[in-house]
């Protein structure tokens, strides 16, 4: 899991943050996305991809993460963005505002997916990278329970959505919900799938069942 950061340090780079994001699947919400940057030192026994943690498990990695971390940032883009100019550039305009948040400059980049940034920093894109990266894992947890946060706040202005289980995603009692009420302001009207579940692609962010 220390991979990429340690060959990052043989090249003579000190500040290297993990970037991931949460939240390009739902049907409703922000796209959340966070920076770290971890001590050199740090050992996070146990952490890897937020989705494969419980929220228990979230938790707990998110208060060490927070406690232990050189340098932490959160970039929250909402629905209205989101439909504004897709899901994908949303995603990296999050993770753009995470970088900013950090405190500190960066002078390396470890983002989660084959991507880059239009940012003038030393960077590599990870496919799985929450899976072979400390950095990109500790962002991968910052980033789901800051946004499961927002959702379960979200609750509690649209409880008959149930924001506070599925988060949005497209979980039967979600959907039913939209059928029944229709969308709320916090909707992505872009997508398309929102009212026509066969236009859905199931993204593999979430798990389907709630729970």
């Amino acid at each position: 899991m220390r991979l990429y950061e340690k060959q990052a340090l043989r090249r003579g780079f000190s500040l290297i943050s993990g970037i991931d994001e949460a939240g390009r699947g739902p049907l409703a919400g922000p796209v959340v996305a966070a920076a770290v940057i971890l001590p050199k030192w740090v050992r996070l026994p146990g952490l890897t991809d937020s989705k494969l943690l419980n929220r228990e498990q979230r938790e707990k990695f998110d208060k060490k993460i927070r406690a232990t971390a050189t340098a932490f940032g959160i970039g929250v883009v909402d629905n209205v963005e989101i439909d504004r100019i897709n899901i994908l550039q949303a995603s990296f305009q999050a993770m753009m505002l995470a970088v900013e948040q950090l405190g500190a400059r960066p002078d390396f980049l470890l983002i989660d997916g084959p991507y880059k940034l239009p940012l003038n920093i030393e960077q590599v894109g990870i496919p799985r990278g929450d899976f072979l990266s400390l950095s990109i894992a500790a962002a991968s947890v910052l980033a789901k329970v800051h946004r499961d946060r927002i959702m379960c706040e979200c609750h509690e202005v649209y409880p008959q959505y149930g924001f506070d289980s599925h988060k949005g995603y497209a979980t039967p009692r979600h959907r039913k919900a939209i059928r029944e009420y229709g969308p709320c302001p916090l909707h992505r009207l872009s997508f398309g799938c929102l009212f026509d579940e066969s236009e859905c692609e199931y993204d593999g962010d979430e798990p389907i069942l709630e729970g």
